[in-house]
C-alpha cells in the first residue's frame, strides 16, 4: 500500500469488499482500512436486547403481506429487525443456533440464508453516528484531470453539466456532505445510513466511516465551482445511502437490501455500487444460506429497478476472469477464509445480477493489472487508475488518489446520469442501451485472456464510455469563456459576475449560448440579465419557476448586433427576501 502525495497525503486503501484501493498491486489483493479514515464514536449505550451470538438472516417468502412469517420469526427464537413486505423480504436476528434450520420448515418460508458468519454488532440496536470531520478549504483552481479528458467529460459539459431533477445514489462507506466540492450537490433529503439492514435518517448518518465514499461521490459529481475537481456529471444531484458498517467497513446483505429498496423509493435514477456484498465474494446457489442471499439482494435490485432506478456496479479487483470461476480464496472474509472450488454458478453480487451494469477498469490505454474481467459479464469499462490513480474527494474538505474498479464504476455512472440528464423519462432498460451504444471499441490487447470482438469483449465489454457522445452532441462550435467563480446572491440584492472575451472577431453570433448555474432555494425571485460590453440587457430569465431550486440551463440569446470582445457580465438580481443562494458558474460560447 502506497501513500497518496495529492491532497491529503493519507496513506488509502480498502477493506476487501470495497472495489477501490490506493494504487493497487498486480495482483489484486487487498489493502486494509484507511489509516487516517474518520473513526466512529463508540456508542453511547447498548440495548439489553443484544447478546453474543446473534446472527442475522434474510427470510423469504411471497412478495405481499409477510405478517405470518413474522411471527413465525418471532415464534422460533428470533427477532423481526426490518422487513420489506414488497419483496417478501424479512430480516430476522437470531442467536439460536438452529433458527435457520427451523424457519426453513415453517409454511410459507422460500427460503432462509444466514447473512454473515460473525456476530451482528451491539451498535446494530444503538447506532453511532459517523464523525463529523473538521473542514479544509483548498485554494481556488480546478484543472480537469486526465481521466475526465479520457472520457470526454470536460468536452461534455459545454452540452450540458447534468441535471439538478436527476438523482445519484452513492451506495458505499458513506459521504462527506460538508466538502466544499460535493456540498452544493448533495442531498440530505434522500440521503440515510442503511448499515445493519435498516434506514437511519437521522442528521449525519449517512456520513463516511472510511474515505471511500466520499472518493466515488467525487468522481460522479463533485461541483464545477472553481476549486478541487470537476466530477463527471457535476450537476447532478448525489444522495448518500452509507451500507458499510463501522470498524469493519463490510457490506452485508441485509444492507445492500435496504440500499436498493431506499434507491427505488427515493427516485434515484442511478446508483453507484463500488463493492461486493459481504461476507462472500462469489455467493453460490447450492449453498442454502447463499442462494438466500442471491434471492434477496435480487429482489430489491429489481425493486429499484421496477421503480426506475440503473444500478451500476464495479468489476472488482482480483484480476479473474468471472466468465470462468475456478477458486474462492477471501470468503468468508468477516470471519477465517478458506479455499473452495466454484463454479459459473457463483455470483459476485451485486455486480453479476441480472439489469446490473458490470464494469471493468482501465488504465489509460489497457485494462488495470487488478480489474476482473470476462465475456458477457462486463458490460462497459472506465478510468480506475493504475500506477497512478484517481484524483477525488476526501472527508474533511481534502483530496487524492485511489485506484480500482471502485473508481471505474462512478465514471460510468456520471455518464448515466449525464444520459438521464438529456433524456428525461427513459428507462433503466434504455439506460442500459444508451450505455453500451456511446462507448467506444477497445479491441482486445495481445492477452489470450481476452475473448471475444473489438465490439465486445472480456476486458472492455462494450467500450469505454464516452460523455460527450451521451450527451448526444458536439460541443457548440466556436470559442468557450467561463467564470466559475462563486458569487453571493443576498437578499433584496443585484450582483454581477464578469467574463473578458477577447480573441474572437466581428460581433457575437445570433445563437450566443449562454450557460448560467445558480445555486438557490427561490428561482421566482430572481431576474438574470446578460448584460453585452456595451451596457446593453438581455434578459434571460425573468422571476419565472416559483419555490424551484436552482437554474442550471442553457439560454440562446441573439447578441448579433454586439461587438464579441470585451467585458460582459451576468446580473442577478434578487426581488424578495427570505432565500438567499450564489452564481456557481456562467459560461459563454461564440
Amino acid at each position: 500500500m502506497l501513500a497518496a502525495t495529492l491532497g491529503a497525503a493519507l496513506v488509502l486503501g480498502a477493506p476487501a469488499a470495497l472495489a477501490g484501493t490506493a494504487p493497487v498491486s498486480p495482483n489484486g489483493s487487498s489493502a486494509p482500512a484507511p489509516a487516517a479514515a474518520p473513526k466512529a464514536a463508540a456508542p453511547a449505550s447498548q440495548s439489553a436486547t443484544w447478546v453474543a451470538g446473534t446472527r442475522a438472516y434474510l427470510v423469504i417468502t411471497a412478495p405481499g403481506d409477510t405478517t405470518a412469517v413474522r411471527s413465525a420469526v418471532t415464534a422460533n427464537g428470533g427477532t423481526v429487525f426490518n422487513h420489506y413486505d414488497a419483496i417478501g423480504v424479512v430480516i430476522a436476528h437470531s442467536a439460536s443456533g438452529t433458527f435457520a434450520t427451523t424457519m426453513r420448515g415453517v409454511s410459507g418460508v422460500q427460503q432462509v440464508g444466514a447473512t454473515r458468519t460473525s456476530d451482528v454488532p451491539a451498535d446494530a440496536y444503538n447506532p453511532a453516528l459517523p464523525a463529523n470531520p473538521a473542514q479544509s478549504t483548498t485554494p481556488s483552481g480546478e484543472p480537469v484531470r486526465a481521466d475526465m479528458t479520457q472520457i470526454k467529460a470536460d468536452q461534455a459539459w459545454a452540452v450540458t453539466t447534468g441535471s439538478a431533477s436527476v438523482k445519484v445514489g452513492i451506495l458505499d462507506t458513506g459521504v462527506d456532505d460538508q466538502h466544499q466540492d460535493l456540498a452544493p450537490n448533495f442531498n440530505a433529503a434522500d440521503s440515510a445510513s442503511c448499515a445493519y439492514g435498516k434506514p437511519d435518517t437521522r442528521t449525519g448518518a449517512w456520513r463516511d466511516v472510511g474515505t471511500h465514499g466520499t472518493h466515488v461521490a467525487g468522481t460522479v459529481a463533485a461541483a464545477k465551482n472553481g476549486k478541487g475537481v470537476i466530477g463527471v456529471a457535476p450537476g447532478v444531484k448525489i444522495s448518500s445511502v452509507r451500507i458499510a458498517e463501522p470498524t469493519s467497513s463490510l457490506f452485508f446483505a441485509e444492507n445492500t437490501v435496504c440500499g436498493f429498496m431506499w434507491a427505488g423509493d427515493h427516485g434515484f435514477k442511478v446508483t453507484n455500487n463500488s463493492y461486493y456484498t459481504d461476507p462472500w465474494q462469489f455467493n453460490c446457489p447450492d449453498n442454502a444460506d447463499q442462494a438466500a442471499i442471491i434471492e434477496g439482494v435480487k429482489r430489491a435490485q429489481e425493486y429499484a429497478e421496477g421503480k426506475g432506478s440503473l444500478q451500476v456496479a464495479a468489476a472488482g479487483n482480483s484480476n479473474i476472469d468471472l466468465a470462468n470461476k475456478t477458486t474462492d480464496t477471501e470468503s468468508p472474509n468477516d470471519s477465517t477464509p478458506v479455499t473452495r472450488t466454484i463454479t459459473n454458478a457463483c455470483l459476485d453480487i451485486p455486480t453479476e445480477l441480472p439489469g446490473v451494469v458490470t464494469v471493468s477498469a482501465m488504465g489509460t490505454t489497457a485494462k488495470a493489472s487488478y480489474s476482473n474481467y470476462g465475456l458477457n459479464v462486463v458490460d462497459v469499462t472506465a478510468p480506475g487508475g493504475d500506477t497512478t490513480g484517481i484524483y477525488s474527494t476526501l472527508p474533511g474538505g481534502k483530496y487524492g488518489s485511489m485506484s480500482g474498479t471502485s473508481m471505474a464504476s462512478p465514471h460510468v455512472a456520471g455518464v448515466a446520469a449525464l444520459l438521464a440528464s438529456t433524456n428525461p423519462g427513459i428507462t433503466p432498460a434504455q439506460l442500459r442501451d444508451k450505455l453500451a451504444t456511446q462507448a467506444n471499441d477497445v479491441a482486445c490487447p495481445s492477452d489470450s485472456r481476452c475473448k471475444g470482438t473489438t465490439a465486445k469483449n472480456g476486458f472492455f465489454g462494450e467500450g469505454q464510455v464516452d460523455a460527450l457522445k451521451a450527451v448526444g452532441s458536439t460541443p457548440p462550435p466556436g470559442k468557450y469563456f467561463e467564470n466559475a467563480g462563486d458569487f453571493a446572491i443576498g437578499d433584496n440584492s443585484t450582483v454581477e459576475s464578469p467574463i473578458t472575451v477577447g480573441g474572437v472577431t466581428g460581433n457575437a453570433p445570433a445563437t450566443l449560448k449562454v450557460g448560467v448555474n445558480i445555486v438557490h432555494t427561490y428561482i421566482g425571485d430572481l431576474k438574470v440579465d446578460l448584460i453585452a460590453p456595451d451596457g446593453t440587457v438581455y434578459t434571460v430569465h425573468n422571476r419565472a419557476g416559483g419555490s424551484a431550486d436552482n437554474i442550471n440551463q442553457v439560454y440562446t440569446v441573439n447578441a448579433s448586433s454586439e461587438v464579441a470582445n470585451g467585458t460582459w457580465k451576468l446580473r442577478v438580481n434578487d426581488n424578495a427576501g427570505g432565500d438567499t443562494g450564489r452564481i456557481d458558474s456562467w459560461n459563454l460560447t461564440f
